[in-house]
């Protein structure tokens, strides 16, 4: 007995994405590491995901490859675009810490980052409201940066104003400067990319049409996306998730030159929320209704946590 035979009239009914194919996600949950990490014939060759003992490593990890891509893009005189979560947060910590030791400025920065909260219109939270991604990156990663930090012209946040500009912005810089793009990246409880979700899908004559969209503003967030977010950012409070959000679209993030991925959704005492979310992008074939899946054809590192990848069996807590 378990959901699969228990869902029919059930509440659940029709709670997941219509693309879902639930007994299929369920086979891909069974056995340990081996099954998890199996190189996929869809994978990009120059694809690694790359095991990490605790969040310690994986916040140093993470952290040293981002500032590995500033310090080097610095050096060779090339722009850098960073498309920018926050989720995981953990890494600009070390970020700012090994740009400081290399003193590396930003100066050659513009950081996109990749969604925010926001109402069915796209009207978004205050850029001083602690729930805010615009708070969260100032704090975290620009502000500790201080006279090596981003210029203030080139820090770029998904509101309703600046989130449409994001594509041009970027093809601009490309274009005449020569810059490279790298997306940062988490991955969500229903493997979004962003807060481009996957129900999304159904609205798309195909996967080209699909794969067009460079941004939403005010974008209907799936119900186990709010809670996802209620338990990791709002310390539970389900009623201060807001329903909607402003997100950059997979034109967007799957136009990067390297993608740096990370998955720590653990708890303590054995709970997780992410194991099949991250077995789910790295063992599924690429779909629309699956946004995460297209991140393995490119090339970059994706971070986890070891917790995540041993089998998914029930222990209770």
């Amino acid at each position: 007995m378990n959901l699969l035979t228990t869902i029919a009239g059930s509440m659940m009914e029709g709670y997941f994405p219509k693309g879902w194919d639930l007994n299929k996600i369920d086979r891909l949950a069974t056995g340990g590491p081996a099954e998890a990490l199996r190189r996929a014939s869809w994978w990009n060759r120059d694809f690694e995901p790359v095991p990490c003992n605790d969040y310690a490593d994986f916040d140093t990890y993470m952290g040293h490859e981002i500032a590995r891509e500033i310090q080097t893009s610095y050096q060779v005189g090339q722009p850098l675009l960073l498309i920018l979560p926050v989720g995981p947060m953990g890494m600009y910590r070390w970020t700012v810490y090994f740009l400081k030791e290399w003193k590396v400025p930003c100066k050659h920065v513009h950081g996109f980052n990749m969604d925010e909260w926001s109402d069915a219109a796209g009207n978004t939270l205050p850029s001083n409201n602690p729930g805010a991604f615009q708070y969260a990156m100032e704090h975290a990663f620009y502000g500790p940066l201080g006279e090596q930090t981003v210029p203030l012209s080139q820090r770029h946040f998904a509101i309703k104003s600046e989130l449409p500009t994001y594509a041009a912005q970027i093809d601009d810089l490309k274009k005449k400067q020569g810059a490279r793009l790298v997306t940062i990246f988490g991955i969500g409880r229903v493997c979004h990319i962003a807060f481009w979700e996957p129900h999304f899908a159904a609205e798309f004559a195909n996967e080209a049409d699909w794969k067009a969209q460079t941004h939403r503003l005010g974008a209907k967030l799936h119900p186990l996306t709010i809670e996802q977010n209620a338990l990791t950012s709002f310390k539970s409070r389900t009623t201060l998730v807001p329903a909607y959000a402003n997100t950059i679209g997979p034109a967007l993030f799957l136009a990067a030159d390297k993608i740096i991925g990370g998955a720590d959704g653990t708890f303590n005492r054995g709970m997780q929320w992410q194991g099949l979310s991250l077995r789910m992008t790295l063992q599924h074939e690429p779909t629309p209704w699956i946004p995460s899946t297209f991140m393995p054809t490119l090339p970059g590192r994706l971070f986890f946590l070891k917790e995540l990848v041993e089998p998914l069996v029930a222990d209770c807590h």
